[in-house]
């Protein structure tokens, strides 16, 4: 229960749609959508290209997009895979001659062929009832005319300067600095190329002059990529079958690899065993187990994860009951693991993206996610189009033989995770947490507070948050020094977090009462409304 003598937000009633979202505008133009008539699917698609306008540094038409759908009148939950594919030419043999360990962040190899507009345009043809010539207007408009830069997006555009200037994004320097909170900002070359998308569909992104602008910039930094790669980029978005957990008399969604969502699914399996720790939500055994059953899901993902066309990924095996049940056996409540035992045979740095999740008022629900990946992705803007590119090849190996070994035509192993949660074949849940390799611990944390705990969705999603994923443990400034030295003593390296993990955002369908409930993180600047 909320002390309304502390700041703070209370959950957002209604009874006829609701939208979270990680800006206020966005969150504003999916109610738009609603109210005229728009289901959950057209909003939020609405709502994400204002994202890709007003977050540009979590967000962008140049990145990829995962979707969980479930139709109210269907009982299903329905996934789809928009992440992008590596250049046909490349293959490891390139890399080797070339003599390239690893990926480089800001390397135009690290940019993969674009999946989001793919993504929203097989959303719309299978569950939208308009299309892109009207859902587009509000970004449009707000690329067009300017739109007023937010604290939180100021404070990543600051972040970025030196990766914007090596990428020649000199548009989004204006007089070579970041803009600060209340500037007015315009992306005019953005505002016509969602033009065009709104004209010609994704023709108008993968083929025609923007494609050109985006191969042409990416050659000239060494890139592979070519017209025919971004030709066949129209269709890379897929459905896919979901995957799926029972937890707590829910069932609890992802989608399947290449997306890390199966470690969501995995912690909690591993949680589920203990019942709830002796000392509480905030106490240094439940932390404890948590931090450790990541350490061992993550090490799983980093030997296993890969994109399942073209790789052995024994998801049936990392779901198995008595697996889960055997890496539970592995943690010890006193102290924390020295080493981890080697994955068998089935016995990454912080990212941005933005979240969102509309109920409309006829049930359908929707958990969409769309990422850059890293800071404005590569760094790198085709000028012309206006758009900024990702770096989700930055999640590939350079290590011949490993399943997520870059390939010609391959997806890379993705971070960003939509969640979705059911109770009796219905939706209950659309929610998501963002935040890079955090995603699967940021989920299965919010629901652990959410539906273990009983904390109200807004509670759930603002309790502190602490993760380590190759180096320290970095804990927010919201646990005590009692517990971050009760930590400390069982083993964890444990410092404080230069800043938040990731954002998030949910809404409960509750069907009893015929209320939606919101929540929106406060370590962004949007916020959940209904109607």
């Amino acid at each position: 229960m909320r002390d309304f003598q502390l700041p703070g937000r209370s959950p957002v009633y209604a009874n006829s749609g609701m939208a979270a979202t990680s800006m206020p505008a966005a969150t504003l133009t999916a109610l738009d959508v609603l109210r005229a008539g728009g289901n959950a699917l057209d909003a939020a698609v609405a709502a994400v290209a204002v994202l890709c306008v007003v977050e540009p540094a979590s967000t962008g038409i140049g990145g990829d997009c995962f979707c969980l759908y479930a139709p109210a009148k269907e009982g299903k939950v329905y996934a789809l895979n928009g992440s992008g594919r590596a250049p046909a030419a490349a293959n490891i043999d390139f890399y080797e001659s070339a003599q390239m360990a690893a990926p480089i962040n800001t390397s135009a190899h690290s940019v993969t062929v674009p999946g989001a507009i793919s993504a929203w345009e097989a959303l719309l043809a299978r569950f939208g009832s308009k299309g892109f010539d009207e859902l587009l207007r509000p970004a449009i408009g707000m690329a067009e005319n300017g739109w007023p830069v937010h604290p939180k997006v100021a404070k990543d555009w600051a972040g970025a300067v030196d990766k914007l200037r090596l990428g020649g994004s000199h548009d989004f320097l204006p007089g070579d600095v970041a803009p600060k909170s209340g500037d007015m900002f315009r992306l005019p070359a953005l505002a016509a190329t969602l033009k065009t998308i709104a004209r010609d569909g994704s023709r108008g992104f993968y083929e025609g002059s923007v494609a050109a602008d985006i191969v042409a910039t990416l050659r000239a930094r060494g890139g592979l990529h070519t017209e025919e790669d971004f030709f066949n980029g129209r269709t890379v978005a897929e459905f896919v079958d979901p995957i799926t957990l029972s937890w707590h008399g829910h069932d609890v969604w992802q989608c399947p690899p290449n997306g890390q969502g199966l470690l969501v699914l995995m912690l909690l399996g591993m949680l589920e065993g203990y019942g709830d720790a002796p000392d509480g939500p905030m106490g240094v055994t439940r932390i404890h187990r948590h931090l450790e059953a990541a350490r061992l899901a993550y090490r799983d993902r980093d030997t296993f994860l890969a994109d399942p066309s073209l790789a052995d990924v024994p998801v049936e095996k990392l779901l198995d009951r008595k697996y889960l049940g055997d890496l539970r056996k592995l943690i010890r409540d006193d102290r924390a693991m020295s080493t981890l035992p080697d994955a068998g045979s089935a016995s990454p740095v912080h990212a941005d993206t933005v979240y969102l999740c509309v109920v409309d008022k006829d049930g359908n629900a929707c958990s969409f996610i769309n990422s850059l990946f890293q800071g404005f992705g590569s760094g790198i803007l085709a000028p012309n189009a206006g758009v900024m590119l990702q770096n989700r090849g930055f999640g590939f190996r350079y290590e011949r033989g490993h399943r997520n070994c870059i390939a010609g035509n391959k997806r890379p192993m993705h971070t960003i995770i939509p969640g979705m949660v059911t109770q009796n074949g219905r939706a209950v849940m659309p929610y998501g947490v963002m935040g890079g390799h955090y995603q699967p611990v940021g989920q299965s944390w919010f629901l652990d507070n959410f539906l273990r705990y009983g904390m109200d969705i807004q509670e759930a999603i603002d309790f502190p948050r602490i993760f380590g994923y190759q180096g320290p443990i970095e804990a927010e400034r919201g646990f005590s020094s009692t517990v971050t030295n009760g930590l400390r003593a069982l083993g964890h390296n444990v410092q404080e977090a230069a800043g938040p993990h990731g954002g998030g955002q949910a809404i409960y369908i509750d069907h009893a009462r015929g209320v939606l409930v919101g929540g929106s993180d406060p370590r962004k600047d949007g916020l959940a409304l209904g109607y």
